[in-house]
């Protein structure tokens, strides 16, 4: 018997959906096409920006920008958000949040253990192809030591929870607006372009505080910035960043799924 029967439930769920993900493998491969697609134009699109392979551009060498940008659409790529997004406007709008938060786990940590077993197969599966088809075209990681590596880890797990969480934070919004699709598209948006396609470096030293303040810094630019050019300063600023971001994160998706069922009780459900 656990002697963390809540943290044991909620495993359960991780569980459960790891091996339902195992089972769709091939289907989740599939993607990897578009994947290699986009990372090929954009290995074109750096490889004529710069003219030589010593050049840099905001810091970055040809290789360390490649990289930086294939490290983060894998990411991108690697973490499926329908559980965090879709699903849960659609549970709050059909009516499906009701039943199940009568259910002997809490809703939002249901859901991002769901959320977790997903991509705990999928983001592998792209990494690795990932990996090797980065070494071909652009050769090995820049500067990356073992233990930099190991250390970008938990930087990384970080991200993507804080990503979730922020997405769940969206999705709550559906108690009270009918659809919460376009704030989840102006979000995409945000990262894509701003931490995703580039660093935070190429933008206008004016504008870099503001990104820093975004969920960028935290979600995309942190994990892909310490593993091109890893430096303990930057870990640790990185860390604190992370650590700031997901507790208030975590502080704004209870407070909304309160708010949200208490609103539901006072309407009758």
């Amino acid at each position: 018997m656990s002697r963390h029967p809540g943290i044991r439930k909620y495993r359960v769920i991780y569980q459960s959906v790891v091996m339902e993900s195992l089972q769709y493998a091939a289907s989740i491969a599939m993607g990897f096409i578009s994947f290699a697609i986009i990372i090929f134009v954009f290995i074109q699109l750096w490889n004529y920006m710069y003219s030589s392979p010593g050049e840099l551009i905001a810091g970055y060498n040809k290789a360390q920008m490649i990289w930086y940008v294939m490290i983060t659409e894998t990411i991108w790529f690697g973490t499926p958000s329908q559980v965090v997004t879709r699903q849960v406007a659609g549970d709050i709008r059909g009516g499906n949040i009701a039943y199940l938060m009568g259910k002997p786990y809490h809703y939002c940590l249901y859901c991002l253990a769901k959320y977790t077993g997903g991509w705990s197969i999928q983001l592998p599966m792209f990494a690795l192809p990932a990996l090797g088809l980065g070494i071909v075209f652009v050769g090995p990681l820049p500067d990356s030591s073992p233990l930099a590596l190991l250390a970008a880890v938990p930087v990384v797990i970080a991200g993507i929870t804080i990503d979730a969480v922020l997405r769940l934070c969206i999705s709550m919004i559906s108690f009270w607006i009918e659809d919460s699709n376009p704030f989840q598209w102006l979000y995409s948006k945000l990262l894509l372009v701003v931490g995703t396609l580039f660093p935070v470096e190429i933008f206008p030293a004016a504008l870099q505080p503001l990104v820093k303040f975004t969920p960028v810094y935290t979600v995309c630019y942190g994990p892909a910035k310490l593993i091109v050019d890893f430096s303990m300063e930057k870990y640790l600023e990185i860390l604190l960043a992370q650590a700031l971001y997901l507790g208030a994160a975590l502080g704004l998706m209870f407070y909304l799924y309160g708010k949200g069922v208490r609103k539901l009780y006072v309407n009758g459900g």
